[in-house]
């Protein structure tokens, strides 16, 4: 089998294209929630605490003396659990979605041993060599 022969299969793929799709979904919605945190969440909970610092944008928000952007950090963290919460509430609704799975059958209840039937059987004849 050729390599180009080989790559034609590994890139046509479901998993590749389901994983292409998936990244180029994931950078639109980080976008949305960049824009999310930076336009909406940022101004309306953070602007007292930017108005009372005589700031205007949450990366104006800097240690004195150094270069530490820790307003950056801020967004960055709120974007970070926008995302997750996303995520988690989309995958508990999959979940919803999934059937569940069908419980594994109860075990045969176990039956005698074969060294248990050969002593019931020594029994039996035993029992008939008395008589």
């Amino acid at each position: 089998m050729g390599f180009f022969t080989e790559f034609k299969e590994f890139a046509v793929k479901g998993n590749v294209i389901d994983l292409a799709v998936g990244v180029v979904i994931g950078g639109a919605f980080g976008k949305i929630v960049t824009s999310l945190v930076e336009d909406i969440i940022t101004p309306a909970l953070l602007t007292p605490a930017l108005n009372a610092a005589n700031l205007n944008n949450l990366a104006e928000l800097v240690i004195p003396g150094t270069a530490i952007k820790y307003g950056n950090f801020i967004s960055a963290a709120i974007s970070f659990l926008i995302v997750a919460f996303a995520l988690f509430l989309m995958i508990k609704g999959i979940n919803k979605l999934k059937k569940p799975a069908a419980a594994p059958a109860p075990a045969a209840p176990a039956g005698p041993t074969q060294e248990e039937l050969l002593m019931q059987i020594r029994d039996l004849l035993q029992k008939q060599q008395s008589k």
